[in-house]
């Protein structure tokens, strides 16, 4: 199964690397990430219902993490093409607003459906004592509340709870969209970047390696000062690379207690310069 799921991932990471969601390509690159990502969910059921779990852990995996990742895309592709669909067609005051109100909307929702319920407080601190009650199938407890979105879910392939991770990560990645619709910093920077032709510069490592780079940046002050938040240093890296890096804060927070070094890439990173450095000297 592991081997399969990897499948999906790769199938997804190499189709991202196709979007970039500036303003001329938004509507097909988001239509078309929507049609993969149903597509790979569709595919994941019809092999969790075939082929089934080894064990409660792979299922709990299953429904914490692998499926919410391709859902949480499926729907946030989805609303941007749904929100680039309805924009104003010239830039100006009216798109500005335009984007300004999305923006606003969505923060409202997270503030009253999202932040403050106990289980986003589970999630985000990354804990796991109730995974086998929040990740596991026939599980659910009717005196809690369910909302409508579970008398309709398939109970062979939802826990209820994989929705919510879903919908969390809809909402980091239409934030982060969102930021960069309303940031004229952002905006220039595609035009920097369009010197460089049909050139793609793409980054080619991995989202965890470049996470840690614009922590090191980021806490070493070196970036205005130290006065630029992280979630603007990090949109404005997604920009120049060309690649959505999704929930930075928890992905800066599962580095915090990797086993062995916390900073594997800046240690990398060192290592290539000096063996350079020396290459300039030989």
């Amino acid at each position: 199964m592991k081997a399969f799921y990897k499948t999906i991932q790769e199938r997804i990471k190499d189709a991202e690397q196709q979007v970039s969601l500036d303003s001329e390509n938004a509507i097909e690159e988001s239509r078309r990430m929507a049609i993969l990502l149903k597509e790979l969910l569709n595919e994941l059921r019809t092999r969790v219902l075939t082929v089934g779990f080894q064990d409660e852990n792979e299922e709990i995996d299953f429904f914490r993490k692998i499926k919410p990742e391709v859902q949480g895309k499926l729907l946030y592709y989805n609303k941007v093409f749904r929100i680039e669909t309805g924009r104003p067609v010239n830039f100006g005051t009216m798109y500005q607003t335009y984007f300004l109100t999305q923006l606003h909307r969505l923060e409202e929702n997270f503030k009253e459906h999202i932040s403050n319920s106990e289980f986003y407080r589970y999630y985000r601190s990354d804990s796991r004592e109730r995974d086998n009650s929040y990740f596991t199938r026939g599980k659910m407890d009717f005196n809690t509340g369910l909302q409508s979105h579970f008398f309709e879910s398939d109970p062979l392939f939802s826990t209820y709870y994989d929705y919510k991770v879903s919908r969390i990560i809809e909402t980091d990645l239409l934030y982060q969209y969102l930021l960069m619709r309303t940031s004229n910093d952002l905006e220039n920077t595609r035009v920097l970047l369009s010197d460089f032709g049909n050139e793609s510069v793409n980054w080619t490592d991995s989202k965890n390696a470049l996470i840690e780079l614009i922590y090191a940046l980021y806490a070493t002050e070196c970036i205005g000062n130290g006065n630029i938040g992280i979630r603007k240093v990090a949109l404005a890296f997604q920009s120049l690379f060309n690649i959505q890096l999704g929930d930075v804060h928890h992905a800066f927070h599962r580095m915090k207690y990797r086993s062995g070094s916390r900073s594997i890439f800046l240690e990398r990173m060192k290592s290539s310069l000096e063996q350079y450095m020396d290459k300039e000297f030989m």
